[in-house]
This record gives structure tokens, C-alpha cells and sequence, in this order.
């Protein structure tokens, strides 16, 4: 077992060299340009890595980037394994990450809370107090009253 320092380095340098790799490496156009490394996640043996990406585009690009990764795991795999250096090199699985649905959906949240804001602060603009402007009492003002 592995610590976990030596995952995390090794972590990014997956991550490092899958990216390039896509960038400059790799010939297949259903790849392209627009596939974003955004994260890579080794187990604790260093045996298998995860490598999250996303994709620019509608359904039908990222079912096609996805099999260009498919297909190029081999070449990735290699890849990363000249540049890590070690015994044994990760196997790596590739998963869309879902930071973009995950953000237009607090997004869609968020608009949802302004206009209900709106609505609240439109209805109350021309509304008084409940009693009087100033609700606290006041020292002195007791006896005042009596």
C-alpha cells in the first residue's frame, strides 16, 4: 500500500500526461480539441486510475470522445507508463466528469432564488410594519406611560 503523497503525485502526473498526450499526441478527430482533463484519481496500490474529463459539445460528441478514449487507453497507458517510471503501470478507466451538469444545475437554482427574491422584495416595497417602526422598549418609557 501505497501513501497517499506518492498517489497524489502520481495522480497529477497522470494527469499531466494524459492531457498532453490528447493535446499533441493522439491523431484520432473524434478527439479533437475539445476534451478537458480535469481530474485523475489513483487507488491507494497504484494498480487502477481514474481520469475524469468533459467534453465541449452536445450528447453526440461526448459519446464519440468517449469511444476516441476507449480506443486510445492503450496509447495513453503507455504513455503514462514511460513517464512514471514505475514497476507497474495503472490501468486507467475513463468517466465524464459531471462538474458541468452539476454547475448548470445551481445555476438554474440560483435563478430560481433571485426571482423568488424579487418577487418578495416587489411585494413588500410599499408594505408598512406590522406595529410600530420601532418595537423595543426603551428605558425611561414605563413610567412615562403610567
Amino acid at each position: 500500500m501505497a501513501d497517499n503523497a506518492r498517489a497524489k503525485k502520481l495522480a497529477d502526473l497522470i494527469r499531466e500526461v494524459v492531457a498532453e498526450k490528447l493535446q499533441r499526441g493522439i491523431k484520432d478527430p473524434r478527439l479533437g480539441t475539445h476534451v478537458t482533463i480535469t481530474d485523475t484519481r489513483v487507488t491507494g496500490d497504484l494498480r487502477e486510475a481514474t481520469v475524469f474529463y468533459t467534453v465541449y459539445g452536445d450528447d453526440e460528441e461526448r459519446a464519440t470522445a468517449a469511444a476516441g478514449l476507449e480506443s486510445a487507453k492503450g496509447i495513453l497507458r503507455s504513455a503514462v507508463g514511460r513517464a512514471a517510471g514505475t514497476k507497474f503501470t495503472p490501468t486507467l478507466t475513463f468517466v465524464a466528469d459531471a462538474l458541468p451538469e452539476n454547475a448548470k444545475t445551481i445555476e438554474d437554482l440560483l435563478d430560481k432564488a433571485r426571482a423568488s427574491d424579487a418577487q418578495v422584495r416587489e411585494a413588500s416595497s410599499g408594505a408598512a410594519f406590522a406595529g410600530e417602526a420601532d418595537p423595543y422598549k426603551k428605558p425611561g418609557e414605563d413610567e412615562a406611560a403610567e
